[in-house]
């Protein structure tokens, strides 16, 4: 508390994550740490982990995925954990690397009344948190101990709608498959629709369209299931799409997310593959197991621990290369367009001219009104204009004649 009023950094693990200091937290890490500090608790049971979940830092949370001696199983007084907390609280970023980046995490613990994470994110109305808690093998069929309902009903009885909504349609759509390496970034009713619209009408058909276009409302209204914009949203999302294959390497191409199926952390898959599987391989989840297959992925050397003299603290000691090891994708800024990590130099040059402006074009649809052009005013705004050019011109001749004058005098 005295160091918090007198506005110094923190000086022991806990404070960094409460005070959501970063460079605090990364010092102490560099310093090396002891099991008792790591899981330094408040009244509540709460580690730094959890306060961090809790409040959304997530600089913390990702710094926090290198600690050793960090429980993300552990339960507070209440048996919440670390993705409990943060399910509840809707943080989804910090829900997803806690699955991704944490080894070991089980989404099924259950608290004092028997609550999972699903069960919590589903009666908060947590819909995002839902999603990505069932795509990562949460049971959606787990019953409380209290109540015996499940998530969907959980969710139907505090009346989160969305939640049960998008509960239904990852039923209908189980797997995401613009993940995989067999997608095909087509839309399947293109070709109808494109044939539809080509197709020439009838004159009846013409006359009630005219008559629909004329006297109908344009409503807002929910977009179609399976329509352009969900394909818009997979082809935008999938494997070969230029926003994510400039950007990151998927690791498990042939294994896409899916319901039910256990998703491993990466930490986990490092350690049940040797550095030349994952280079040369990519692997496959499969309810708790993994199989070998395609593309390539960089791994890096555990820790070093040789530098600290501390018996105690001396696996606690973070290198510069095993702190990069397991960062997400978007952080690391790897690239798959350039696996070598050589960088192309970008040279950015101003215009010599400035680039013209181009004039904005005025709509003229049905659904808007011009404004009324009054012959009064034009002729008022070419009063004004002739007035301008006539004071315009009698100050040049005005000039002109001070200058012959001038010229004159001193002559």
């Amino acid at each position: 508390n005295t160091d918090l009023l007198n506005g110094s950094s923190a000086s022991t693990l806990y404070q960094a994550c409460a005070r959501n200091e970063p460079v605090s937290l990364q010092t102490v890490l560099e310093r090396g740490v002891t099991k008792e500090e790591v899981m330094e608790l408040d009244i509540n049971g709460w580690n730094g982990l959890m306060v961090a979940c809790c409040k959304g830092f997530q600089e913390i949370v990702h710094g926090l995925h290198t600690c050793p001696y960090i429980d993300i199983n552990h339960q507070d007084n209440e048996g919440n954990t670390a993705l409990m907390i943060a399910s509840q609280a809707g943080h989804i970023m910090t829900v997803t690397y806690l699955m991704n980046y944490y080894p070991g995490i089980d989404t099924e613990i259950r608290d004092c009344r028997g609550f999972t994470a699903l069960i919590k994110a589903a009666m908060t109305g947590r819909t995002d948190v839902v999603a990505a808690l069932v795509m990562a093998g949460a049971d959606i069929h787990a019953v409380d101990s209290t109540r015996g309902r499940c998530a969907r009903d959980w969710a139907f009885k505090t009346s989160r709608y969305e939640t049960l909504h998008r509960l239904r349609r990852l039923n209908m759509r189980p797997r995401a498959e613009q993940f995989c390496e067999g997608y095909v970034p087509e839309w399947p009713e293109l070709k109808e629709r494109v044939a539809k619209a080509v197709s020439q009408k009838t004159p009846r058909e013409k006359i009630a369209q005219q008559i629909k276009d004329t006297f109908g409302f344009r409503l807002p209204r929910e977009p179609e299931d399976n329509g352009v914009l969900d394909h818009m949203v997979r082809m935008t999302t999938s494997v070969y799409s230029p926003l994510i294959s400039t950007g990151c390497r998927p690791l498990c191409p042939t294994s896409p997310p899916e319901i039910g199926k256990k998703r491993l952390a990466v930490q986990e898959l490092v350690s049940k593959h040797t550095k030349k599987d994952l280079e040369e391989s990519s692997v496959c989840h499969s309810n708790g197991s993994v199989s070998h297959i395609i593309p390539t992925i960089h791994s890096a050397e555990s820790i070093a621990t040789t530098c600290c003299a501390d018996t105690e603290r001396r696996g606690s000691m973070l290198s510069a290369k095993a702190a990069t090891t397991f960062i997400s994708r978007s952080m690391g800024r790897r690239n798959s367009v350039f696996p070598s990590g050589c960088i192309p130099k970008i040279n950015v040059d101003r215009p010599t001219e400035a680039t013209p402006k181009k004039e904005k074009k005025k709509k003229r649809e049905k659904g808007y009104l011009e404004p009324p052009k009054w012959k009064y005013k034009e002729i008022k705004d070419e009063k004004k204009k002739d007035k301008k050019k006539a004071e315009k011109e009698k100050e040049e001749k005005d000039k002109k004649k001070k200058e012959k004058d001038s010229k004159k005098a001193k002559k």
